[in-house]
């Protein structure tokens, strides 16, 4: 669906065999503020042919009718490349199952409430709104940390960092120079500065790969990152894809923390 679609409102299909009850549904339909334009269609025959030839959000079905009924014509839909939502629109709750077993966005009985009715609508509303496009982050975001502390401001360039450790609603940033507070969430640092080449060691630590100058075992800590600014604690669901990134930062010699030794 476009956006100029979705602007307009849904465009809808109602197909029932009985003209009074299909006329009714589609004066309801055209009365709701989310619904653009209605069309009618008295079989399913009727309904398919309509489909296969133009495009609408959302088709209210009527199950039991002569010739291809409502469920046939489901079935024929889920075929379409972009297939409209289905709400079905029935006197007998008995194919519900069967219903929701098809895809299908809602079941209504009738007599249909104005308030099911208009329920029903914004929940196909929701569905055909298009998924939120992932936030793209840019390489270049949070390169420098400004950090207020009492009168004075301080720069801290993301190069320097060396991991990042959780402090509640707060990160403590360590580098070569010192440590520094600021409030962020150690998840929010962790999608910014991924292309930057910083890892997840564990659940309250980040470490950028660049310094790492190697990995120990300690008996009473376990698995540890040695960088110049300190130990960093690595747990069993992490290590592994800590390792694989500190071996392809060997391969591709972009560790500048190595010392000669290592190199």
């Amino acid at each position: 669906m476009t956006s100029e679609a979705t602007a307009a409102g849904l465009r809808a299909l109602v197909v029932e065999d009985e003209a009074s009850t299909r006329q009714e549904l589609a004066a309801m339909l055209g009365a709701l503020a989310e619904v653009g334009d209605v069309d009618e269609a008295d079989s399913g025959e009727a309904a398919v042919r309509r489909l296969g030839t133009e495009t609408f959000d959302a088709v209210f079905l009527d199950i039991s009718m002569p010739g291809l009924d409502g469920m046939e014509v489901a079935r024929v839909l889920s075929m379409l490349s972009a297939p409209p939502a289905i709400v079905f629109v029935t006197a007998s709750e008995h194919h519900a199952v069967e219903a929701f077993g098809v895809g299908a966005a809602d079941y209504l009985l009738k007599p249909v409430r104005p308030e099911r009715l208009a329920e029903a609508v914004s929940r196909v509303r929701a569905l055909r709104r298009p998924a939120p496009t992932p936030r793209a982050v840019a390489a270049d975001e949070l390169s420098v940390v400004q950090i207020e502390t009492g009168r004075h401001t301080l720069f801290v360039h993301r190069d320097d960092i060396q991991y990042a450790e959780a402090h509640g609603d707060y990160v403590r940033l360590h580098t070569a120079a010192g440590n520094h507070l600021i409030r962020l969430s150690l998840s929010y640092l962790e999608e910014v500065w991924a292309p930057a080449g910083f890892v997840r060691a564990h659940r309250g630590y980040l470490v950028a790969v660049r310094w790492i100058r190697d990995l120990r075992v300690s008996s009473s800590a376990g698995l540890l990152a040695r960088t110049p600014a300190g130990d960093v604690p690595v747990s069993r669901r992490h290590a592994r894809e800590l390792k694989e990134r500190l071996m392809a930062a060997v391969r591709d010699g972009v560790r500048d923390g190595l010392g000669d030794e290592a190199r």
